[in-house]
């Protein structure tokens, strides 16, 4: 949508002048419509409530500035969670080894979905998911949707993830 990528381009160079990466903007929903805000930190350290609040605050002073929504809507600010969408190409590259589901816009071998492991990400920008029928390589740019399995392997990463001290990663 177009206010999707409007309001990337107006709270992006903030939310990075503030330690945070822009994972996701999503706008729509019925009779008021929402305004979704996904980021994390780029230290790679866990979202907090703080964070959130953060966010919050500074993206509601740019837009009440900017005003690229004409209508009332509600703003949410979130994290991505574990089982998070992935977005860009090194989302694929950091969550290489674990499971996602693909959904994509056109059909690769006959199909539109797709689970199973990320392996890498090639030099033609294809994803490469292992199945169980075996490896598919699947163009970045036919995915419409994709998101991370919440399995014992990705909530293990997690936990260990969260326990890092500050600043390590």
């Amino acid at each position: 949508m177009r206010e999707n990528s409007v309001i990337e381009r107006l709270i992006g160079p903030s939310l990075d002048g503030m330690g945070f990466r822009l994972v996701r903007v999503s706008y729509g929903g019925g009779g008021r419509p929402v305004l979704q805000i996904m980021a994390e930190p780029s230290d790679g350290t866990p979202m907090s409530v703080d964070h959130c609040a953060e966010i919050s605050r500074v993206v509601s002073a740019i837009l009440d500035v900017e005003d690229p929504i004409t209508v009332a809507y509600t703003l949410e600010v979130t994290s991505p969670g574990i089982d998070r969408p992935l977005v860009s190409l090194d989302d694929y590259r950091r969550f290489s080894g674990f499971e996602a589901k693909l959904e994509l816009a056109r059909a690769v071998e006959g199909r539109k979905r797709f689970r199973g492991k990320i392996q890498a990400v090639d030099d033609r920008e294809c994803i490469m998911i292992a199945e169980e029928a075996g490896a598919v390589a699947i163009p970045f740019s036919e995915i419409i949707k994709a998101k991370l399995v919440l399995t014992d392997e990705l909530f293990a990463a997690s936990q260990a993830a969260e326990e890092l001290p500050s600043g390590e990663s």
